[in-house]
Parts: C-alpha cells; sequence; structure tokens
C-alpha cells in the first residue's frame, strides 16, 4: 500500500515595508468634492462593521493644559477590518483661541499604519477627513430618524462653522431641501458670514439670522448643534415642546433635563457618556443610562423604535473607525489616480542588523 506524500509547506509570502506617503488637504479636498453619498455610504458601512465587533475602537484620550483651559488635543486611535484591513490614529487639536487670530479653530493629521507590518503608510490632513465624516454621520442621522415622523422643512444651525457648513452641503448633496433656514451664533460676523454661504450656494429657502437661540429653536422642526461649547448653555426645555429632530454634533450644548425628556440615539454608547458630554451629564444626575433609546445602528436594524410626541436627540461621539474608513479612502483613491506623493526613504533602517 502506497504511503500517502506529506502535503507541501507553502512559505509565507515575505513581508515588505509598504512606501510612505503624505496627502496634503488640497489633494483631500479634491478627492472628496461631490463624493457625498457614497461617504455616506461608507459610514453608514462603517457604523455595521463596528457594531458586528470587525472594529477596535478604544477610548479617545484628550490632552489639555492648564495654561490653556479652552484647548485640547485629542487622540482617535482605532483599527477596522473588513475590506477596509487599516489600523491608525487621528490627532486633532481644537484651539478655539485661533478663530480670534483669523485661522481655523481645528487642525489635525490622520496616520493609516499596514495591516501586516503595523508600519505607518500614510499621513493626511485630517481636518477635512474629520469634517467630512462627521457631516456624513450628520447626514446618516437625520435621514434615518426622520424616517419616522415628517421630513422637516426648516432647519437651523446654532453655531456656524466649518462642521456647519459641511453639515449643510451633505444634507443638500444628499436630497435634503428646505423652506427656511435659520442661523444663529455668538459671533454676528460668523452668522453674517454663513449666510453670505449660504446664498451663494444658491439654498431656494428664506435665510434669518435669529438674535437668541429660543427664536433659532422654536422656529425650527431640524436643529443643528455645530458650537464649540464646553458646558450646557441651552437649559429650558420648553423650548423643544414642538419635539424636533436635534442633530447634537458639538455634544456638549444641551442641559441634562433636556436630554431626559428627548429620546436619544448615539453611536456608541461607552464613548459617548464620557468627557461631560450632555449624555454623560444625564447618566451622571440619574445614574442610569434608561434614557438612552439606542445607538443609530439600532435604529438602521429597526431593534429601536422612535417616538414622535418627544424631541429626538442624536449624539454621535464621532468614531475613530470612521476617519479610518474615510482615510482609506482618500488614499486609495489618490492611488488610484497615480497622483500618490511618496517620501523615498522614509524609514532607513530596515535590516534588523544594520
Amino acid at each position: 500500500m502506497e504511503s500517502a506524500m506529506p502535503e507541501p509547506i507553502t512559505a509565507p509570502p515575505p513581508m515588505t515595508v509598504p512606501p510612505f506617503s503624505v496627502i496634503p488637504g488640497a489633494q483631500v479636498q479634491h478627492t472628496l468634492q461631490g463624493q457625498e453619498r457614497q461617504i455616506v455610504d461608507l459610514v453608514e458601512a462603517t457604523y455595521r462593521l463596528h457594531a458586528a465587533g470587525d472594529s477596535v475602537n478604544p477610548p479617545s484620550y484628550f490632552l489639555r493644559f492648564p495654561d490653556r483651559p479652552t484647548a485640547r488635543i485629542i487622540a482617535l486611535p482605532a483599527s477596522i477590518g473588513g475590506q477596509v484591513r487599516v489600523d491608525g490614529l487621528k490627532w486633532i487639536s481644537s484651539f478655539p483661541e485661533n478663530v480670534s487670530a483669523g485661522i481655523p479653530r481645528a487642525s489635525a493629521v490622520l496616520i493609516l499604519n499596514d495591516h501586516d507590518t503595523g508600519y505607518p503608510f500614510a499621513c493626511l490632513e485630517s481636518s477635512i477627513i474629520s469634517a467630512t465624516r462627521t457631516a456624513a454621520m450628520a447626514a446618516s442621522g437625520a435621514d434615518w430618524l426622520s424616517r419616522h415622523r415628517s421630513r422637516p422643512t426648516r432647519v437651523g444651525f446654532f453655531g456656524t462653522g466649518l462642521i456647519a457648513r459641511y453639515i449643510h452641503t451633505f444634507l443638500a448633496a444628499t436630497g435634503w431641501s428646505f423652506d427656511d433656514i435659520g442661523v444663529h451664533d455668538l459671533s454676528a460676523e460668523s452668522a453674517t458670514g454663513f449666510r453670505g454661504y449660504l446664498q451663494q450656494t444658491g439654498a431656494d429657502a428664506r435665510i434669518t439670522v435669529h438674535d437668541s437661540p429660543e427664536q433659532l429653536i422654536r422656529s425650527s422642526d431640524l436643529v443643528v448643534f455645530a458650537t464649540v461649547a464646553g458646558r450646557p448653555h441651552v437649559t429650558d426645555p420648553a423650548w423643544f415642546d414642538h419635539n424636533p429632530l436635534v442633530l447634537h454634533v458639538s455634544l456638549r450644548d444641551l442641559a441634562p433635563e433636556i436630554v431626559l425628556d428627548s429620546a436619544n440615539i448615539v453611536d456608541d454608547i461607552d464613548h459617548c457618556l464620557k468627557a461631560d458630554t450632555s449624555p454623560h451629564l444625564a447618566e451622571q444626575l440619574t445614574g442610569n443610562r434608561d434614557f438612552l433609546t439606542g445607538t443609530l445602528h439600532d435604529v438602521m436594524t429597526g431593534r429601536a423604535e422612535l417616538p414622535t410626541d418627544r424631541p429626538v436627540v442624536f449624539s454621535p461621539f464621532g468614531l475613530g473607525v470612521l476617519d479610518l474608513a474615510v482615510g482609506k479612502h482618500v488614499y486609495d483613491e489618490v492611488t488610484r489616480a497615480g497622483q500618490l506623493h511618496v517620501i523615498d526613504d522614509f524609514f532607513h533602517e530596515l535590516r534588523r542588523y544594520g
């Protein structure tokens, strides 16, 4: 009887260090321009991967400064599987005092790490990526959370910086149109500038700059909070008696009493209920999380039902896996276009013993 031949041993493919590339902001912006619907789909697919456990998204780390109490730099490490298969880190600063000096509040870089070797293979300007994924998750939330109710026709923007502009762009590009657009900002100059931006877009809506937060909220059935508030400044639940849909993107605008009067949707429970966000303050006040209705993924899969007789508040913390997904998309698009700027010999010592 012939003996069976042993299976041949296949050596694993040799591991190589990927080339290191830099993708500047102009290239990021050019790549993402006009891709709003595609990015919303990408963000929703990433939420599904995250809910399925095919990601690693540890808590964000906040670097704060005793001599600059309004400033912070946040590290968002993450890893995502699926077809994306990339690890990385977003390192984003928020220095509100920059605005008075005429430069943007936020700046950021995104580092992408190779799945197999762990080597960084790209550094991308990431304030645009961050604003893009924030606007995409807001547009996704507005869509899914309005499916059970009359679609809002009056939108109010509380805070009129870069994020508000991106959210408006994504709403318009994904099929939203409004009869009325309200604007409010503590800075009259910013509010006027945002109104000018809206007019330049050709928005077919009445545009009103409101003097007070109450006027803005009461006149809107979709309210977008995009401020730099560090603590709640909207405290009267009666302003929400008309049960609007609230995109609470800046996370710290609403007093706990308003949160407790509302149906609350988050993107990730553990991430959102930290760092003194409004939902975190509500948890501290009540000692429980019973006020949470669920996550956006719960709504997408039908596991969470939303009431029509209360405000619905979406408080997305903004997950690092979303930045990775959008950043990897940009990298792939730039690579396909043959426009990748490679830094030759960025990694110098590539032999273990020299």
